[in-house]
């Protein structure tokens, strides 16, 4: 048995760097929503946040605005950047035009989708009656994500996935905004799941078209 102090538990309970520190605090903090746009975030609450020295703060910030979160003021700080109609419009548009082509050629359904997207489906409820949000976000996502996998499309997989975070911040903020939008969401997906279940390859895209149009209406009258 290794002794306290060896290099194994060191290298057990060793830390991610600093600077990754940082950015996955900031990062969940926008995503969450715990970080509201339009806020201006300090290197040094920051830094006291996180427990580091204002160097990996800098580093980490110059790195989330390159992933379009925040804008760096100079001696100022970091803003938190809003979520405008066009960004929602143009993640709209491109989760249509991947989802539908997804759903379109997921039937018939295999049966090992068909068990993923139950057990998530059945994970999103729990989360949803638990009042975790955050987490059901997450989770639908996800539930998104496996019939896109589904079609084999590496190109069109990673596409989605360079979605994720945008997709994160605007679920987490209509939830928050309308909380009883959850239930029609599990709804959708349950009429998803029925119909790769059945081979029925037009009334999913059909759901898919409505309940991810009707996810751009409100989140246009609600987010701005």
């Amino acid at each position: 048995m290794s002794s306290p102090g060896t290099l194994t538990d060191k290298q057990t309970t060793k830390q991610p760097p600093a600077a990754e520190r940082v950015y996955a605090h900031v990062k969940q903090g926008v995503l969450e929503r715990r970080y509201e746009g339009g806020i201006l975030l300090t290197e040094g609450e920051l830094a006291e946040a996180v427990g580091v020295s204002r160097t990996p703060v800098r580093e980490a910030l110059l790195r989330l605005e390159v992933e379009g979160l925040i804008k760096l003021y100079p001696k100022k700080g970091a803003l938190v950047l809003p979520v405008s109609a066009q960004e929602i419009a143009d993640v709209v548009e491109t989760r249509l035009l991947v989802e539908e082509h997804a759903a379109r050629k997921a039937v018939p359904a295999p049966a090992g989708l068909v068990e993923r997207l139950e057990e998530l489906l059945a994970k999103q409820k729990e989360q949803a009656a638990a009042g975790d949000l955050a987490s059901a976000a997450v989770t639908d996502r996800c539930f998104h994500a496996e019939i896109v996998r589904s079609g084999g499309n590496e190109i069109l997989s990673r596409l989605y996935d360079q979605l994720r975070d945008r997709q994160l911040r605007m679920g987490v903020a209509v939830l928050h905004s309308h909380p009883d939008r959850i239930a029609k969401t599990l709804a959708e997906h349950e009429e998803i799941l029925e119909a790769l279940r059945s081979g029925d390859a037009e009334e999913a895209v059909g759901v898919v078209h409505r309940h991810v149009s009707w996810f751009s209406h409100l989140a246009r009258g609600e987010v701005r």
